[in-house]
């Protein structure tokens, strides 16, 4: 209740006025069943306009340190994310992100929509990152379409780092579900599950017009920080030291 609450009353109706955002291929969510959202991440306010404008719900993961934080703050945020129905995910991967996606499959079980980020993380940069292949295994279990959405503009409405979004209209771009019916029965072979993920993440950069990088977001950013650290600490920062992803990319 509390997610239709926020949808319908508090806070949807106000986003609609303010940022009024756009959307195409909206017949291609399904009007019931289940299928799992799988959305480019550029920006806080995705988990907000996406859900947004499909008309149904949209239940994604979060990472868990939203559910963790201490103070006021922190509180609210771990009450706003609870009651809207996320799943808090431990983004370290491996075995320590399975409860997120066993949570998922029990969604899709139910006829629900599943969204999530198979980059895992924000965008540092704007481009499109490499996929992590849960998005595949969790398709493959639950033998649902994947749907790709594409994010439009909201790392400029809402920069990392920014609180107060800028007045920016943001949109989003739906893209036809992608049937994976071919591999039922291989969501234990890896191979299977990379091509998968590939053509989810290759669906995505077609429809956001995002260049592509061939390397986990993670890396990207640990690389970025670490130029970073290094062009302070030598006073100097050149071409390679603004864009490190490129080289190792």
């Amino acid at each position: 209740m509390f997610y239709w609450f926020l949808k319908r009353i508090l806070i949807g109706p106000w986003l609609r006025i303010i940022f009024r955002p756009w959307v195409e291929g909206l017949e291609n969510i399904p009007a019931e069943g289940p299928a799992i959202l799988a959305s480019n991440h550029l920006s806080f306010s995705d988990s907000f306009f996406l859900p947004l404008v499909v008309p149904r719900r949209v239940t994604f993961i979060a990472k868990a340190e939203y559910f963790t934080g201490r103070g006021l703050k922190g509180r609210l945020t771990a009450a706003f994310f609870r009651g809207i129905g996320q799943i808090p995910v431990d983004r370290s991967g491996g075995r320590a992100s399975e409860g997120a996606l066993r949570s998922g499959l029990k969604i899709l079980q139910k006829g629900g929509l599943f969204g999530i980020y198979p980059e895992g993380t924000r965008s540092p940069d704007g481009r499109l990152y490499r996929g992590r292949t849960g998005v595949a295994r969790l398709a493959l279990e639950a033998g649902v379409p994947v749907i790709p959405c594409a994010m439009i503009d909201t790392e400029k409405l809402q920069p990392p780092g920014r609180i107060l979004p800028r007045l920016i209209r943001p949109g989003v771009r739906i893209g036809a579900p992608l049937d994976f019916s071919r591999y039922e029965g291989m969501a234990g072979d890896r191979f299977v599950l990379r091509s998968m993920t590939d053509e989810i993440m290759y669906e995505l950069m077609l429809l956001a017009d995002q260049e592509y990088v061939d390397m986990y977001a993670t890396k990207a950013k640990e690389l970025i920080a670490a130029s970073r650290r290094a062009s302070t600490g030598s006073g100097q920062g050149g071409s390679d030291a603004a864009d490190p992803t490129t080289a190792a990319a």
